[in-house]
């Protein structure tokens, strides 16, 4: 993959006018986009089944986590929305139950493992016996078992979780921030080129992008610098 294929940009936006400005902005230097939660309670799903329609790529992060049953119809209708790639919580019930559903489909199905905002204390407040550490390689065993196409996990663990889940699986990092940017909320960072080198296949950067007085201009900035990474 070329480093347009492995940039993620978060569009951790208000509104749709405001994506869409944002998409216009970056024009062609961006291949990849994240709808997530904010985005998604407005409007955001048909406007990320336009973007799939347009021929971009689409990281639909919505974290899915429920009965079975209800896991595996929404994924099913995911897939005919022509995302390209869709988070859950990586517990195996739901896991599995997801990878079922998109059986057959591109859909590219990754488990979450602990989220970049979460340090040890926050885990442990969640009620976990485990540090983030071995949770988050826990959780990538069993994304793997139950057939996922990837993990989202800090780039601090990617090296680790490349050991455990073998060669062929995306490893999709959050928490991504270019030297000398603001951490903001994420406790758990790199900059791209450390990601990469980590191990991550994918890299997630929404606000170092989008919040930039010239976001093509950032977007191409990390893109070069992913380049310069053997592999890239």
């Amino acid at each position: 993959m070329n480093a347009r294929e492995r940039l993620i940009v978060g569009l951790d936006v208000p509104t749709i006018t405001e994506a869409e400005a944002k998409v216009r902005a970056l024009g062609d230097s961006v291949l990849f986009y994240k709808i997530g939660y904010q985005l998604v309670f407005a409007g955001g799903l048909e406007f990320a089944h336009d973007l799939a329609k347009d021929g971009k790529k689409v990281f639909l992060d919505m974290k899915l986590l429920d009965i079975d049953n209800t896991v595996a119809k929404g994924v099913e209708n995911i897939v005919k929305m022509g995302m390209s790639m869709l988070t859950l919580h990586a517990y195996p019930k739901a896991m599995r139950a997801a990878v079922e559903a998109a059986r057959g489909s591109d859909l590219c199905l990754l488990g979450v493992t602990v989220l970049t905002s979460m340090d040890a204390q926050d885990v442990i407040e969640a009620g976990y016996e485990y540090d983030p550490h071995t949770l988050v390689l826990r959780r990538a065993e069993q994304a793997r078992a139950a057939g996922m196409g990837g993990i989202v996990c800090s780039a601090e663990e990617a090296g680790a979780v490349r050991k455990v889940i073998g060669p062929d699986m995306a490893i999709v990092t959050p928490g991504i921030r270019p030297a000398g940017a603001d951490r903001g909320d994420q406790k758990r960072v790199m900059t791209p080129a450390e990601a990469l080198k980590a191990g991550s296949s994918h890299l997630v950067v929404a606000r170092p992008i989008v919040n930039a007085a010239d976001p093509r201009a950032a977007a191409e900035a990390i893109l070069a610098e992913m380049t310069g990474v053997p592999g890239t």
